[in-house]
């Protein structure tokens, strides 16, 4: 199975990929300007090109375990991406990502301009691997 992990921002989507269904690794980030519905085609054109069978979303909920508006954002984008896509689209908690991966940005000395161009596809990333470990 090849997976797909998305993690959806306002300004940016992190892409990540799996092809083992181990081990995720990121793939890119595309910029956007809350023009989600653009996203779409992109996203789609990704699935096809890489042969992904199912995309883990995720979503964002509140620290305590509340969702709020950007939880909507993504349970709509899911609904879209399902039905271009006709793939099964899973939502993952994404809590504390991108807080993790600017932690491990830094430990490898990445500078801030350098983590500001690649945090969304390693928050992406760990979404994706986290879907992949509770899975086994």
């Amino acid at each position: 199975m090849r997976y797909l992990g998305l993690d959806l921002g306002s300004r940016t989507l992190g892409i990540a990929i799996s092809t083992s269904g181990v081990f995720a690794s990121d793939l890119k980030v595309i910029r956007h300007n809350e023009e989600y519905d653009k996203l779409l085609d992109e996203v789609k054109s990704i699935v096809d090109e890489n042969k992904i069978d199912v995309i883990v979303l995720g979503l964002p909920k509140n620290m305590n375990n509340s969702l709020g508006d950007k939880a909507k954002l993504s349970y709509d984008f899911k609904e879209k991406l399902e039905k271009l896509t006709g793939k099964e689209v899973v939502l993952e908690d994404e809590r504390l990502t991108t807080v993790i991966a600017n932690n491990t940005l830094i430990d490898r000395d990445k500078s801030r301009k350098k983590r500001k161009q690649v945090v969304d596809s390693v928050a992406a990333t760990i979404i994706l691997q986290s879907y992949l470990d509770r899975r086994k």
